[in-house]
Formats: C-alpha cells, sequence, structure tokens
C-alpha cells in the first residue's frame, strides 16, 4: 500500500466533504427562494446534492472500467445511509416522520431497492435498465415538486381585501424593490457556492477512486469490497454532516427527507444514469446480488415500522441500526480477509444476535402500536384531549 494513495483518499474525502458542505448550502438557498418545504428540499435538492459525491465516484469507477466499485459505492452507501446515518442522528434526537414521506417516499425506496435487485439477478444493469430507474426518480421528483408547491401556494395564498393605494402600500413597494435586490444577490451567492462545491467533488471523486482501486489492487481485496466500504462511508460524509445539523437544529424532516431521497436517487440516478450512458451497461458481481443487494433491500424495509410506531425513529431504533451496520461490515470485512473468525462470526449472528434483534424489534413495535391504538381510542372518547 503506498502513501500516496493513502493520500489521494485522505486529500479526496476532504473535498468531497467541503464540496458537499457547499453544495448543500447553496442548492438549499435556492430550493427555499423557490418556494418548497424542508422535508421536499430533503427529498430532492438537499438529497441529490449529497448524493453527488456518489454520481462522479459511480461515473469515474465506468470510465475506468471498475464496475465492482460503482455497484458497491451504490449499495453501500445506501445502507450507510440508513443504518448508520439515520441511526446516528436518531440516537442525537429522536426524528419525527410526516405520514407523506411514510406513505409515499418510504415505499418508493423499497420498491426501488427491491427493483434493482431484481434487474441484477442477470449479473448487469443494461442501459434498459438505467433508462426504468431514472425514468422512475424523474417522475418522482416532478411529482414531489408539483405537490409541494401546489400546498405552499394554498396555505400563502389570502384574499386582498384593500385595493386602494396609501402611503403605506408605497413604502412597501420600496422595501419590496430593496429585498428584491437583496435576493438577486443572494441568488448568486448560492449559485456560486452549487458550482464550487460540484467543481470541488469531481476532484475530490477522482482522487478517491484513483487512491481506493491502487490500494485495493495492492491488497487483493476487490474493488466490491472497496466500494462497500472505505468509499461508502466516504462519499455519504455530506449526507451524515447534513442529518446531523439538520437534526440539531430541529429540522428533522430534512434529516429523514435527505436520506431517504438519496436512496433514491443513489439507484436511479447514481447507478441509473451510468448504465444509460455506457451502452454496455454495468456488470454486477454475483456477491452483490447474493448478499449485499439483500442487506440493501433489507435495511430500507426495516424503516417501514416506523409507519406503526407514532410516525418516528426512536433511540432504540438508532442503537440497533448501529449495531446492524457494525455488524455487516463485521462480515463484509472477514469474508474479503478471509479471516479465521469468519465461521464463528457467521454462526453468532446467524443463531444469536439476528433472532434477538428480531425479537427485539417485534417486541418493541408490538409495544408502540399498542400506545399508538390507546392514543387513538383515548381521544375518540375524549375529543377535548390534547394528542
Amino acid at each position: 500500500m503506498d502513501a500516496l494513495d493513502v493520500g489521494r483518499i485522505v486529500v479526496g474525502l476532504v473535498l468531497l466533504v467541503l464540496g458537499g458542505e457547499f453544495l448543500v448550502r447553496g442548492a438549499s438557498s435556492l430550493a427555499r427562494r423557490a418556494g418548497i418545504s424542508a422535508l421536499v428540499v430533503g427529498l430532492t435538492v438537499v438529497s441529490a446534492a449529497t448524493s453527488a459525491p456518489e454520481l462522479a465516484v459511480t461515473i469515474g469507477a465506468v470510465i475506468r472500467d471498475e464496475p465492482g466499485l460503482a455497484v458497491g459505492n451504490v449499495v453501500g452507501s445506501n445502507i450507510v445511509n440508513v443504518l448508520l446515518i439515520l441511526g446516528i442522528s436518531a440516537l442525537i434526537l429522536p426524528i419525527a416522520v410526516k405520514q407523506r414521506l411514510v406513505r409515499f417516499d418510504l415505499p418508493l425506496m423499497v420498491g426501488l431497492s427491491a427493483g434493482l435487485l431484481l434487474l441484477s439477478l442477470d449479473g448487469s444493469i443494461s442501459a434498459l435498465d438505467g433508462l426504468l430507474l431514472f425514468s422512475v426518480v424523474v417522475v418522482h421528483t416532478v411529482m414531489t415538486i408539483l405537490v409541494s408547491r401546489r400546498e405552499v401556494k394554498s396555505l400563502h395564498t389570502t384574499p386582498n381585501l384593500h385595493n386602494t393605494p396609501t402611503t403605506a402600500d408605497s413604502t412597501k413597494e420600496q422595501t419590496e424593490e430593496k429585498e428584491t435586490a437583496v435576493r438577486a444577490d443572494s441568488f448568486v451567492r448560492s449559485l456560486l457556492l452549487v458550482l464550487l462545491g460540484v467543481a470541488l467533488l469531481v476532484a475530490g471523486a477522482s482522487l478517491l477512486v484513483d487512491g481506493a482501486v491502487s490500494i485495493a489492487s495492492s491488497l487483493g481485496v476487490s474493488s466490491l469490497v472497496v466500494g462497500l466500504t472505505v468509499v461508502a462511508v466516504g462519499t455519504s460524509l455530506p449526507e451524515l454532516a447534513t442529518s446531523i445539523i439538520a437534526v440539531r437544529r430541529g429540522e428533522r424532516d430534512l434529516a429523514v427527507g435527505n436520506v431517504v431521497g438519496s436512496n433514491i436517487f443513489n439507484i436511479g440516478v447514481v447507478l441509473g444514469l451510468p448504465a444509460l450512458i455506457s451502452l454496455e451497461g454495468i456488470t454486477v458481481a454475483t456477491a452483490a446480488v447474493a448478499f449485499d443487494m439483500p442487506v440493501m433491500l433489507a435495511a430500507s424495509v426495516a424503516l417501514l415500522p416506523i409507519a406503526f410506531t407514532g410516525f418516528a425513529v426512536a433511540r432504540w431504533e438508532g442503537i440497533l441500526f448501529v449495531g446492524l451496520y457494525l455488524a455487516y461490515t463485521g462480515y463484509v470485512v472477514l469474508a474479503a480477509t478471509a479471516h479465521d473468525a469468519l465461521g464463528g462470526f457467521t454462526a453468532a449472528m446467524a443463531w444469536f444476535v439476528l433472532p434477538l434483534i428480531a425479537v427485539t424489534l417485534i417486541s418493541f413495535t408490538s409495544f408502540e402500536v399498542g400506545l399508538h391504538k390507546g392514543r387513538k381510542l383515548n381521544q375518540a372518547g375524549n375529543p377535548n384531549s390534547v394528542p
């Protein structure tokens, strides 16, 4: 392993984080000026912005004929987003979830994950598969923005009962002109932040891919494993920073929307677009189809029970998610290095840890479902009670 390769990865990660930060700030500012809610900003603009590192890395990997790195980056990033990033965010503060997210966006994320697995069974993601995945995300994004803007307009539209111009109206017009000038200046700054962020992301992704592939070759580790671990965590750092900052600032819709939107964007655009551009498609390793993609699907499905637990990701769920991610990473590393501990680790996970997690999940979910039903019955019996 060359020190230069390690340096490339470190510098690449730093550039990715900085680029993601600039891109998120600029994109969020532009989206808010368009009158889009925090949840929709997270599902669309911020998720697309924070997924830009994955897109840059995947395109670079496809160009360099490293399909394992391309697929591993997307699958690994989606696993990191749900289990690690959302888990850590929930540990900081329990995350409330909007019903719209649970009823529409979460099922779409699960459906896309299942669709990617089915499309990969033949060993590749063809250009036609890429077009299908990409089209789903385009339709979802357009529908999300249109519905959000319609809701915002209905909330802010009020009848104008006073049509006679007054001195106050004149002063108001002057104030609005000044605010328009300020908004124009802010728009330029936001656009410059977006462009700077994209430039840093492209440079960082190029360095990261070069360093990761070189290290994988020297250690004899497949590019799929490198993509599932080092690159996946590295390119997910913008999502981690965004979600943690959003939770601490009280914008919990943005945190969940960022994770769910990023996963949807990763499958449909980050993997679908390069497959569409590349006429030969993207080859998918058998190991990814047999293990990693099912884990990604399971992680997506694991979010669905929040629909029955008060529409929130509780701290105990955060602990569970982080623990599952550590177990998954441990298995991938042990399997890649053919370590002697792999057999014992697999047996312990299969016969003790996973059954215990399943029992715990079912017990807690049943308990919270009971509490939720109890609250509804209490409200039905006492309409004046506070929910």
